[in-house]
């Protein structure tokens, strides 16, 4: 909070006060985003240069489309060495119930598209940004533009990629936001994708 009370002047609304969880506080974000488009830049990820947003904002002058999304790249703790490549490019709709979805961190959003399909639902634990896109993809059918570009660099080892465990409950979870969202899928269909993750490092 010190750091950003530098910054107060330049920022919109500030928030820090206790949540439910990475959900919530998302959700008291697109409460109080005021812009056209919404993205979330988490914790210890940073954009891959100063021209990001601008782009983003290019391709968003298509009224046709309700987001777009890119690539993020996983980096060591210099934020310097890339680990793998994340590409947003593998996902489409009906890769859905293999657990495949777009890189949360470089996928963009107009706010009317919260409004209309809802938000995030918070009594997921880890996988609440797949079951939104699921939600968006598979049942609302949304209308988004994959850009080949690196939007963001995340530092390895988030919530999401912390452990076996991690990955446990993130397959279960994918399979119960598929059902959920009328998606047919199974335990096996989400944990084909983990060996094309393998890949990823070696393909970076």
């Amino acid at each position: 909070m010190d750091i950003i009370g530098r910054y107060r002047g330049g920022l919109g609304a500030v928030v820090s006060e206790p949540d439910k969880g990475i959900y919530d506080a998302m959700n008291k974000g697109i409460d109080l985003a005021t812009g056209e488009i919404i993205g979330f830049l988490n914790a210890d990820d940073i954009f891959a240069d100063s021209g990001v947003l601008g782009r983003i904002a290019q391709v968003m002058e298509d009224r046709q489309l309700d987001g777009c999304y890119a690539d993020v790249v996983y980096v060591k703790p210099d934020m310097a060495s890339v680990i793998r490549r994340y590409r947003s490019d593998r996902f489409s709709p009906d890769r859905l119930a293999y657990g495949w979805m777009p890189a949360h961190p470089a996928l963009y959003l107009r706010r009317e598209v919260f409004s209309r399909c809802g938000k995030f639902k918070t009594d997921y634990l880890i996988a609440a940004d797949y079951e939104l896109v699921a939600r968006l993809f598979g049942r609302h059918h949304l209308k988004a533009r994959y850009v080949p570009d690196v939007w963001v660099k995340m530092r390895a080892g988030g919530v999401s990629t912390r452990s076996m465990r991690s990955n446990w409950i993130i397959s279960r979870e994918i399979v119960r936001a598929c059902r959920e969202n009328g998606i047919s899928t199974n335990l096996f269909k989400v944990c084909l994708k983990y060996p094309m993750k393998i890949m990823e490092t070696f393909q970076h």
